[in-house]
């Protein structure tokens, strides 16, 4: 029985009456019948479950223009996809939470291709047979690397899982204390070596480690010697560590394959762009290392993929892993990342067409000559909210690369007009820049919003302006009658 008070579920309109409702024909030709259906019943459930608002739509004879109303602001929600662009003003150009490297449009045009029809991914057109789906790959990695094979997965640590496994299963593997990386989402290369069956023999010390370090560490147990590159980290002062090439050297006098993780790699000298030299997989192949990974979507920028290179009898063994299938890349990434490389082979236009290249080379003067034009919107929306103006500011690469290393930048920087309740007011500046139709993402830091410009190019300009009107709307409260509660901002999870 219902408890006293509690209004009839039965006073409120049945479904078949609100799918009857005038509006439910558009709606269902826009989204569905059965969306429909379930955003109806989905709509009646919460009034049932809510007995105040239920007491309301009885009392109003169940207003079914009201709930209809509901029903479709829900099935526009839903509508949405989860998966959207956003504007990334954080200042980290390669952001891990944000998507990455941002894809030439090169290789957006090689997946729409390959997406929207057949294609000779496994078959071998010369022979008229199955083919391996490396090869659409290979030669470009080999061409670029001086490796003499490669293979590729779906991420770096798929990479070096598949490697361990395939090389060094049941047997140790040497690795520096001061190269036993952690990198985003508790990634730890102790548990991926657990994981692909080594067993990790810890050598040296956090700060220091020597050649003569791994010449007492290999053995008869010994399946591969390890080399990490700490790209997320740095270690200063007394310091030391094993020479590559002279460990390449001792791997091969003892017989055990040397294997070298460059996580973030890059395939150019970072040093034309401005900023600090950074190991390429180049330079490990021709120090004599025998297998190097690194990712697609990080300084190389192209598709999420962890690329693996090196020694031909080695990579086959990594093929023949029934571990390499369930690892293995689709289509439309293999088609991203071939048009990536062949952007690397034309060197000459090479920064300009990558973006993740571009927006590293940015210069910070034209950063702020575009602060300059944007200002005067951002300062007409905010009014009486916020002040804003340009500040210089430092952007940083991201995605474990060059973790010391700042680029000079420039940024709007929003501080609230009140003082008083200001770390309330920044949450929903942040909320509302995330609520505009494209999501404007920033960061807190000294009582302002920043928002670093370096990643916000010409070309997106004009569409970042044009929705910042619409701040307004989300920060100033609704007009008398329709006020909100001053709690009642929206504000998610505060």
């Amino acid at each position: 029985m219902d408890a006293p008070g509690k209004p009839l579920p039965g006073r409120l309109p049945s479904v078949d009456r609100l799918l009857r409702h005038a509006s439910s024909a558009a709606l269902a030709s826009a989204f569905g019948r059965v969306p429909l259906t379930d955003a109806i019943r989905s709509v009646l459930g919460g009034l049932r479950s809510d007995v105040h608002v239920a007491a309301q739509h009885v009392a109003a004879q169940a207003d079914d223009d009201g709930i209809m109303q509901s029903v479709a602001a829900l099935l526009g929600r839903n509508a949405v996809p989860s998966l959207r662009p956003v504007f990334n003003l954080t200042g980290t150009v390669l952001h891990t939470n944000l998507g990455r490297a941002l894809l030439p449009a090169e290789a957006i045009a090689e997946v729409v291709r390959v997406a929207e029809g057949a294609s000779n991914l496994e078959y071998d057109l010369d022979r008229g047979a199955r083919g391996e789906r490396d090869t659409h790959l290979e030669r470009q990695l080999c061409l670029l690397t001086g490796a003499e094979a490669a293979t590729v997965v779906n991420n770096n640590a798929a990479a070096v899982l598949l490697v361990l496994n395939s090389l060094a299963a049941r047997r140790e593997v040497p690795v520096s204390r001061g190269e036993l990386i952690e990198i985003g989402g508790s990634f730890r290369l102790p548990d991926i070596m657990s994981r692909a069956g080594c067993r990790l023999r810890e050598v040296g010390t956090t700060n220091r480690t020597h050649l003569r370090d791994f010449e007492e560490a290999i053995g008869p147990k010994t399946g591969a010697v390890m080399k990490a590159h700490a790209s997320n980290y740095s270690i200063e002062g007394f310091t030391a560590e094993a020479d590559e090439a002279l460990l390449a050297r001792l791997c091969t006098s003892r017989g055990v394959p040397f294997i070298v993780d460059l996580g973030s790699g890059t395939l150019i000298d970072l040093e034309r762009l401005g900023l600090p030299h950074e190991p390429t997989p180049m330079e490990s192949i021709r120090n004599g290392v025998d297998v190097v990974t690194f990712s697609g979507d990080k300084l190389l920028g192209g598709p999420q993929a962890g690329i693996v290179v090196g020694r031909r009898d080695l990579i086959e063994k990594i093929r023949r892993n029934p571990l390499k299938r369930a690892l293995r890349l689709d289509k439309m990434t293999i088609a991203a990342l071939s048009a990536v490389l062949r952007l690397y082979e034309d060197p000459d236009r090479l920064v300009a067409r990558v973006p993740t290249l571009r927006l590293l080379a940015r210069k910070a003067g034209d950063i702020a000559a575009c602060a300059a034009r944007v200002l005067p919107v951002l300062v007409a929306a905010l009014d009486g909210i916020a002040t804003a103006e340009v500040i210089d500011c430092d952007s940083q690469i991201g995605s474990g690369a060059m973790p010391t290393r700042r680029i000079p930048s420039a940024a709007l920087a929003l501080r609230p007009v009140s003082v008083r309740g200001s770390g309330a007011a920044l949450g929903r500046i942040a909320v509302a820049l995330r609520s505009l139709p494209v999501p404007v993402i920033g960061r807190i830091a000294e009582g302002r919003m920043v928002l670093d410009l370096r990643c916000l190019e010409a070309h997106a300009e004009a569409a970042f302006v044009a929705q910042l009107p619409g701040l307004r709307d989300a920060l100033v409260p609704a007009k008398a009658g329709a006020a909100r509660r001053p709690d009642d901002d929206g504000v998610a999870g505060r």
